[in-house]
């Protein structure tokens, strides 16, 4: 019986290890991800400054100060791509955006950090944020599905979503 029970320890440990080790990783290079999204001839980087007339929206958002001054992005025509990070439970979670005419064209986790919630990586996950766009300020016009066990990874990406649409906005409206 001690034999069974060791056996079954061992197993649940190397499971567990194994589901650790597969969710964090680097999925996607940003410099892969922007080649891919523009033929690989991405332009270099625009820079949006956090100003204080952005920062309540952007406090909204992420429940918190982004942080930084400025924001990397690259834009060709109405189409701008984002890269930008949110913290799930303890660790950034990378994020690749691309909006076209205000709404998500794409959204890929580029980088996992996090032990858990490593699932929003997946093409079920990600296609739901298809077509949304911003509406009444922050809100998204769609509902996205969470994942069980996966709470605070599906709120960090529902965040960036908002976050990346906001920016978008915010450029556009510059020109």
């Amino acid at each position: 019986m001690n034999s069974v029970k060791l056996i079954l320890s061992v197993l649940i440990l190397v499971v567990t290890i194994v589901d650790i080790t597969y969710a964090r990783g680097i999925y996607q290079e940003p410099i892969e991800f922007l080649n891919e999204v523009f033929n690989e001839n991405p332009s270099d980087p625009h820079k949006l400054w956090i100003r204080k007339e952005l920062k309540p929206q952007i406090n909204e958002i992420l429940g918190h100060d982004l942080g930084v001054l400025r924001v990397s992005y690259w834009k060709s025509d109405s189409r701008t791509v984002w890269i930008i990070d949110e913290v799930g439970k303890d660790q950034p979670i990378t994020t690749g955006v691309v909006i076209r005419d205000n709404q998500i064209e794409l959204i890929r986790v580029l980088i996992f950090r996090e032990t858990r919630g490593w699932e929003i990586r997946h093409p079920f996950f990600t296609n739901q944020f298809n077509n949304a766009m911003l509406v009444q300020g922050v809100e998204l016009d769609v509902d996205i599905d969470g994942i069980s066990g996966a709470t605070l990874s599906v709120n960090a990406m529902i965040k960036l979503a908002k976050l990346a649409l906001l920016f978008h906005k915010q450029v556009m409206d510059q020109e």
